[in-house]
């Protein structure tokens, strides 16, 4: 690593929240630590011919959005949680960073401009996530436990005593568990506990390479007597997840302007942030503005987020998963919300669907997509070709609720230029404070050019490529 002596004019973040500034050659320089509007000198890790990337270290002018971090885990330093990349940016201004993220995402890869932009959603900063990924880690040297997210760039976890983005209990409870697994008799064979609270009950799932004994058993007991949490073990894959002991309540979440109540186990996916998700949901609903006389059908859906509080409002609902398990988990809560007479369920490989296929899902007034980061661009491709295709009718409107810009710009590209709809609206929805994770809403609307075939030689836009990360750990 070196230092540069240059003074660099930070213009704008990128994806990971780095600053991105540019050398008087014009080099890209990407920063750690740097806000938009500051001037700052660089550390320099990696440099390419066209690029550097680096870490703050010297600051001559300072945003105004700039803030004191609210976790002392947070920071640049070595050993520093890699769980929050903007804790130094003041929340209005991150929503900001996440709008403009999508707005340029959506004109870059897509070559889309929505016609109006959607208020942002956003909630509380600290205590939102309902649900994390906890590695454990039994260090023999130190003589110690350490529980919590992987440090900044690294593999190794975090020394972490607190954490204000989890619930309350949850932080407080973090030295306990690392006392907990230290004076397990498995405690170099237990990798991770994952968080899951509910509306009721917090649960946490132990992942173990080992049987437990007898006596590890009674030690989670005690701890889950003493600290109000429910036990759930998981001895390999997700579906050997199954309660240490019966009895106490269910996990669920519920959605009360709908009257519906989601029961999940703790390794489903559900959002992470369970206030966003309530505001997220009816967003949707009243953007897709279903009839009471229409049928939806809902892409992607899951244990049924969406397809519930839909089918409080049209005739029919569909929903579409690519799981049978996942599609019959979706029959049952409808069934325990009393909707099983307007929904109805199928398992489909939505990231193989071909035009043929899609006409078989049958015709449709409105549309619900909320896909995996990969996106739906199997299902946008098979819209476009359908368009003009004797005995099809596309969706009078669709809204698309995505955790990626990028994938989300892709088939923006493909619903509005090849399949004829407009994009209306977009807007981001704050779903993870102080990371740079984006979640957007984009709501696209029939013209009657969806209702005939693309004229004879109208050129196709050149989209650009999604290339699709892994998800972080």
């Amino acid at each position: 690593m070196s230092s540069g002596t240059d003074w660099l004019q930070v213009e704008s973040l990128d994806l990971e929240a780095q600053g991105v500034a540019h050398r008087a050659d014009g080099k890209v320089v990407f920063i750690e630590g740097a806000l938009p509007g500051e001037t700052v000198q660089v550390q320099v890790a990696r440099r390419k011919n066209q690029w550097e990337q680096g870490v703050l270290s010297a600051l001559a002018r300072e945003s105004s959005q700039r803030v004191r971090p609210g976790c002392a885990h947070f920071g640049l330093h070595a050993g520093a949680c890699g769980g929050c990349k903007m804790q130094h940016l003041h929340p209005s201004a991150q929503v900001a960073v996440k709008q403009r993220v999508l707005e340029d995402n959506l004109w870059h890869l897509g070559k889309v401009r929505p016609e109006r932009l959607l208020r942002p959603v956003h909630g509380p900063a600290w205590g939102y996530r309902w649900r994390a990924r906890l590695s454990v880690r039994y260090v023999p040297k130190k003589g110690t436990v350490l529980v919590g997210f992987h440090e900044r760039k690294s593999r190794y976890v975090a020394d972490m005593l607190e954490c204000p983005v989890l619930p309350a209990q949850v932080s407080a409870m973090l030295p306990a568990l690392r006392e907990l697994v230290g004076a397990m008799e498995q405690r170099d064979r237990l990798p991770q506990i994952e968080l899951a609270a509910g509306d009721e009950v917090v649960a946490l799932v132990l992942r173990h390479l080992e049987p437990l004994s007898a006596g590890d058993a009674a030690r989670l007991r005690a701890f889950g007597a003493e600290h109000g949490v429910q036990w759930w073990l998981q001895p390999k894959g997700p579906e050997t997840v199954h309660r240490l002991d019966d009895g106490g309540p269910q996990l669920s979440y519920s959605l009360p302007e709908y009257g519906v109540t989601m029961p999940f186990k703790p390794t489903d996916f559900t959002q992470v942030n369970p206030q966003i998700n309530r505001v997220l949901v009816d967003r949707a609903v009243r953007l897709l503005d279903p009839k009471p006389h229409e049928r939806v059908v809902d892409w992607f859906c899951g244990l049924g987020n969406f397809t519930l509080p839909l089918a409080r409002r049209a005739a029919a609902v569909h929903g579409i998963e690519g799981s049978e398990t996942l599609v019959q988990r979706a029959r049952d809560n409808a069934a325990a919300n009393g909707l099983s007479a307007n929904t109805s369920f199928a398992a489909r490989n939505l990231f193989e669907m071909s035009a043929d296929e899609l006409m078989t899902s049958g015709a449709a007034d409105a549309w619900l997509v909320d896909p995996p980061r990969e996106g739906a661009f199997a299902l946008a491709k098979s819209l476009a070709e359908l368009r003009g295709r004797e005995g099809w009718t596309p969706p009078r409107r669709i809204v698309y609720v995505s955790c990626n810009p990028a994938t989300l710009a892709r088939d923006a590209g493909l619903i509005v230029h090849l399949a004829g709809f407009r994009c209306v609206a977009a807007g981001v929805v704050n779903m993870f404070p102080h990371t740079a994770h984006v979640e957007s809403v984009a709501v696209f609307e029939r013209t009657e050019a969806a209702l005939g075939p693309r004229p004879e030689g109208e050129a196709q836009p050149e989209l650009a490529g999604v290339e699709v990360a892994p998800e972080a750990g």
